[in-house]
């Protein structure tokens, strides 16, 4: 009876995959929605987006705005350091800040922003000044900077202030990527309120701490562990309690973890930098659905990040819906998920379908490809079985 058996064993084992990509394809789903912005270093054109954010009171979407440097790699104050200001269509509106080495006015390479939940005011990480900077949104008015943060590490891209979120206590949550730790400042004060984590591949330890959101529904704290090719689960006070994700490219792996974002139902959005999508899991971890693939040249090869000697886009650009070359910046907003496409100087915008028991089409490279290959394996299995007459015995 071994074929027998060996044919009901794969029948059982099909039909459970299929159910279960079935049930995780209706949890969420993403779709294209538009591009804002173009790759360039001209004002309104966009280099290495990494922070995005959105007003409340205005929907006017706020994007950080690379180094300032020129296409030879020299420094140019005058080009990016800015965090520059768009409407929803995409309309350049204006700028915020400029180009500045030194603490005080100015960035020098922003990078996540948020805005204060009581005040409003921009909090904007400015990365080679070691600090957060924050300005009045609506005037361009510099207040006031607060923090320090670790510097370079041989061996790393990024270093400095990483990821931000604010808590309902009042106080600003932002990743020391360099550091290899949390820290907690209390966003009226800029004082320092504690510091958790260290450096390690243990729950609760960090290697690139990046992406980092508070949740608005359980205080959950979810943070990119970017080196170790994961997301780390905290409670509200910063005690780890697990961690999701392994390193690699397979669906539920990850390769540098950047932004991180939660949405209302605590479904996960996870910036997958070095895969060039984004991939979404429940509160528990469990992968649910991904976006996006990578940007490949006319022979099919994936585009490399461009050298760090020259201009900061990909070659070639491929500007088509769903391409990325690396994905960054994350933010998430009332039904849109806002993705920093970070070598080709473009924000692109997302449908987000995540309503409870909706029902939505199942993403293809789930449930497209991998279930008709499924049907087709059953199909053959149950014809075999219908027409065996002979070979049945163990």
């Amino acid at each position: 009876m071994g074929l027998v058996k060996n044919l009901s064993v794969a029948l059982v084992s099909a039909s459970v995959m299929v159910g279960t990509a079935a049930a995780q394809a209706k949890a969420v789903t993403l779709t294209y929605d538009k591009s804002l912005s173009s790759p360039g270093l001209a004002p309104g054109q966009l280099f290495v987006p990494q922070g995005l954010g959105v007003q409340d009171s205005t929907n006017q979407l706020f994007v950080s705005n690379g180094r300032g440097l020129n296409p030879d790699g020299s420094f140019n104050p005058n080009v990016g350091n800015r965090v520059d200001v768009f409407d929803q269509q995409g309309n350049y509106l204006r700028a915020i800040g400029s180009g500045r080495q030194g603490k005080g006015e100015g960035f020098d390479e922003p990078a996540d922003v948020k805005f204060d939940p009581v005040t409003g005011n921009l909090h904007v990480g400015d990365v080679f000044n070691s600090e957060i900077d924050v300005y009045n949104p609506n005037t361009g008015e510099y207040i006031r900077s607060y923090g320090s943060f670790g510097g370079p590490v041989q061996g790393r891209l990024f270093f400095g202030p990483g990821g931000m979120s604010f808590d309902k206590k009042g106080n600003i949550w932002i990743t020391d990527f360099s550091a290899d730790v949390v820290k907690v400042y209390n966003a009226n004060t800029g004082e320092l309120v504690k510091t958790v984590g260290s450096n390690g591949s243990e729950l609760g330890q960090y290697v690139g701490p990046a992406g980092i959101s508070v949740s608005p529904n359980t205080g959950r704290i979810y943070v990119g562990d970017q080196y170790n090719g994961r997301v780390q689960v905290l409670d509200s006070d910063g005690n780890a309690l697990f961690a999701f994700g392994s390193r690699g490219s397979e669906l539920g792996q990850l390769r540098e973890p950047i932004g991180v974002e939660v949405d209302e139902y605590e479904n996960i959005y996870v910036a997958d930098s070095q895969n060039s999508r984004i991939q979404v899991f429940d509160k528990d971890g469990n992968f649910l659905t991904a976006y996006g693939e990578p940007a490949r040249n006319a022979a099919g090869e994936v585009v490399p990040p461009p050298d760090q000697s020259g201009p900061p886009f990909g070659n070639p650009l491929v500007l088509e819906p769903g391409v990325f070359n690396w994905t960054a910046g994350l933010h998430y907003d009332r039904g849109k998920l806002y993705v920093g496409d970070f070598f080709q100087g473009r924000v692109q915008v997302l449908n987000v379908d995540n309503k409870p028991g909706a029902k939505v089409p199942e993403p293809t490279s789930v449930l497209g490809l991998g279930l008709l290959g499924f049907g087709v394996v059953i199909s053959k299995l149950r014809k075999n079985r219908k027409n065996s007459t002979v070979s049945v015995e163990g």
